[in-house]
């Protein structure tokens, strides 16, 4: 199998992996706990490798479009984590695992939001512009959203999350863009493999965080699965509603309903292992799975939608030639 074909095999087949490393993290979770004090670089892997993806054309398109970015950075901010505290007050989770559900909610959108933005046909530009922002912002603005929606009943560092995140996401962050800027053809050749070991990444979080509490998933993995289904539809949902109500186009509202929706649960995984338990990782562990499902088919009906108006289109044209 090339290199390429590899490649594309782990992006397309990831949500099975993560589904896999999740049953394996609970029957033979020995082979995974072992890598809990790797998972914050692990992370940062990921992050290095979305900075290498970015240019400074990317940054110039913030202020193509500086509403719909200003929108996305209020809509993820505001919907998610007020949708993680009402279902924390609606179902009966443990504290250790409520504070996952907030934590995945506080925590900006998800890298493979932009994959799943251009297989809908929204706007790319937009989504990656949201992505970037709110990640750049998210090691000031996470710790604080935590601390005040959680900060009542668990004891944080404010500062101390903060800086965690910046080396964990800002930092690889900026190394990427910096090396793709000062040597684009190397790094050319070197992006080509992150989108393959993130995924890999990716997995083996899920798998180290699942081991970790395998006993908790399952006690309470029905129940935690639950919630994170509605954190997900509560997401999509609002994140449409709203950008349909502030007018955004048709392609805006997609890349908008796929920003909100998918977390960067990763981040929420990691600090949950970091600063509190092993069980505050199982939400983003399950959210990890349950996102890339919903977005996959979120993206199918967004294709579906397009090919038939295309074909009425195409329809009404042969009509109006037939007619005259």
């Amino acid at each position: 199998m090339s290199l390429k074909r590899c490649v594309q095999f782990c992006t397309k087949y990831m949500s099975l992996g993560v589904v896999l490393a999740g049953f394996a993290g609970v029957f033979v979770p020995q082979l995974f706990q072992s890598l809990a004090p790797k998972i914050p670089w692990m992370l940062g892997i990921i992050m290095f490798g979305m900075g290498m993806s970015l240019s400074i054309n990317d940054f110039k398109q913030v202020f193509h479009h500086p509403t719909a970015v200003l929108l996305g950075i209020l809509f993820q901010f505001i919907i998610m984590p007020v949708a993680a505290m009402f279902l924390v007050f609606l179902f009966p989770l443990p504290p250790e695992i409520a504070i996952g559900v907030i934590l995945v909610g506080c925590c900006p959108g998800g890298t493979a939001s932009n994959v799943i933005s251009y297989i809908s046909n929204a706007d790319v530009a937009l989504s990656v512009s949201m992505t970037m922002v709110n990640t750049i912002l998210s090691p000031f603005i996470t710790p604080f959203l935590i601390w005040q929606t959680a900060g009542t009943w668990i004891e944080m560092s404010y500062t101390a999350m903060m800086f965690s995140i910046m080396q964990m996401v800002l930092l690889p962050l900026i190394l990427g863009v910096g090396l793709n800027y000062f040597f684009p053809k190397p790094i050319a050749k070197i992006s080509g493999i992150m989108p393959m070991l993130s995924a890999l990444v990716v997995i083996l979080t899920v798998a180290c965080v699942v081991s970790l509490s395998h006993e908790a998933i399952i006690t309470s993995g029905l129940l935690i699965l639950t919630v994170v289904i509605l954190h997900n539809f509560f997401g999509l949902t609002l994140g449409y509603t709203f950008a349909r109500l502030f007018r955004l186009s048709e392609r805006q509202t997609r890349a908008m309903t796929i920003e909100v929706g998918m977390q960067n649960s990763g981040l929420a995984s990691t600090l949950a292992l970091m600063y509190f338990t092993a069980a505050g990782g199982i939400a983003g562990a399950i959210f990890s799975v349950w996102h890339n499902v919903t977005g996959s088919l979120f993206a199918s009906y967004c294709v579906t939608k397009d090919e038939r108006a295309k074909e009425t289109f195409s329809l009404s044209a042969v009509q109006s030639v037939d007619h005259n």
